[in-house]
């Protein structure tokens, strides 16, 4: 089956329906995805039949066990790790960040180095600067390229010294959707013996991630950015899976993933999770492995999405009260379908709260990535306005986004 969005739109069941007597229109992408109606009914079947935890001799305990254990599979499909026990899951990508800074920053020293940047979402700053101050070590902070917003690889690369323990990076911007070259910086950070960890929450949903390809440490997700529930999970590269020393309680297992997962998990998000993977994947090959199959079906969202990134801009291009942050080309190897605005004569949250009047849902603000909207001196303005899409977006909903804005003044 090939994919198209009209396929995709009649799996959601927000995106057909009325407020207000008016349709709707989720520009929202980057806060959070709609869900589609198969990942509903998974979690709702686990839920109705099966609430169990894990370790009994009764069927409802063994499904638990085997939704955990699909759900690690389709994971590790999803980002092509090596095992299923490379995969972790926790509340969210912002908790599991937190948790994990404290395990990896055990063993550093005063004066040792880290480097983050002013691309990311500060779950995956904030994290390690207070890591790095309870160990007396040196934070170091990339700026981003002025003109389209975008981390240079190179320059990063060239603060990384022998006393660097550790590089904090996205693999995109959850506000101007700019994509980070991280190979290069995975591969200069391994030449010194420093960790790499990627957040790729913005990423995840618009391209398909290859951990193995790119080398790195750790990467982290939330199923919620990709059609999915509230869950995060996170890839640890083998070497650190029994290597790291977590904070756990004394009875949980010490072996393999599970020595990282504190409590008891959301089991119906993990039932979700799988189910959103499956959705993400069925474009491809019926009966093929699902690597394969999310790759065939990644193939039509990226010609998608980049058609409503080129359609975007052209229309931009013909307003002279809007400035873009972020890279002006529909290039999908460079940047995601998500756009920051700004306006000559209101202010961001003006223009969110008059779009959100006509159902056109989109977010105005710092959206957590502080350092991206203190360089470009936006803090005190109220940030940027954010445009985000997904596959299942259209161009009319683009015209009609347009048309309010035209009529806002």
């Amino acid at each position: 089956m090939t994919f198209t969005p009209e396929l995709a739109r009649a799996q959601f069941s927000a995106l057909s329906q009325r407020h207000n007597d008016k349709p709707v229109i989720f520009f929202d992408g980057p806060g959070g995805s709609q869900v589609s109606q198969t990942v509903l009914e998974k979690m709702t079947d686990y839920l109705g039949k099966y609430n169990a935890n894990l370790g009994g001799h009764y069927f409802s305990s063994h499904k638990t066990t085997e939704v955990m254990n699909q759900a690690r599979e389709s994971v590790r499909a999803f980002l092509n790790a090596p095992s299923p026990d490379n995969i972790v899951f926790g509340m969210n990508m912002t908790s599991l960040t937190f948790h994990l800074s404290r395990i990896i920053s055990r063993n550093w020293q005063a004066g040792d180095e880290i480097i983050v940047t002013a691309l990311d979402h500060y779950a995956n700053v904030s994290s390690w600067q207070q890591a790095a101050a309870d160990k007396q070590v040196i934070v170091h902070q990339i700026p981003l390229e002025s003109a389209d917003c975008s981390l240079n690889a190179a320059r990063l690369c060239e603060r990384i010294t022998a006393k660097t323990r550790l590089v904090a990076v996205s693999y995109a911007s959850n506000v101007t959707g700019s994509i980070a070259d991280i190979k290069t910086i995975t591969e200069a950070a391994h030449r010194v013996g420093a960790q790499v960890y990627v957040d790729a929450v913005h990423y995840a949903p618009h391209n398909l991630i290859d951990v193995q390809a790119l080398g790195c440490d750790f990467l982290v997700c939330s199923a919620y950015k990709f059609f999915g529930p509230h869950i995060g999970m996170a890839y640890i590269a083998p070497q650190w899976l029994q290597h790291l020393q977590p904070y756990k309680v004394e009875p949980a297992t010490d072996i393999g993933p599970g020595r990282f997962e504190t409590g008891t998990q959301s089991f119906e998000g993990l039932a979700g999770v799988t189910a959103a993977i499956d959705y993400l994947a069925q474009w491809g090959t019926s009966g093929a492995p699902l690597r394969q199959r999310l790759q065939e079906s990644f193939a039509g969202y990226h010609q998608h999405e980049e058609s409503l990134c080129r359609y975007f801009l052209q229309r931009l291009q013909h307003i002279d009260t809007i400035q873009l942050y972020g890279s002006p080309f529909a290039d999908t190897q460079r940047r995601t379908p998500t756009f920051a605005l700004t306006f000559k004569e209101h202010a961001p949250e003006q223009v969110a709260r008059r779009l959100g009047q006509h159902n056109i849902c989109v977010g105005s603000g710092h959206f957590y990535a502080l350092g991206l909207i203190q360089q470009l001196g936006l803090q005190d303005s109220g940030g940027v306005l954010r445009v985000g899409m997904m596959h299942y977006n259209t161009q009319q909903e683009i015209d009609m986004l347009f048309e309010v804005l035209a009529s806002a003044g």
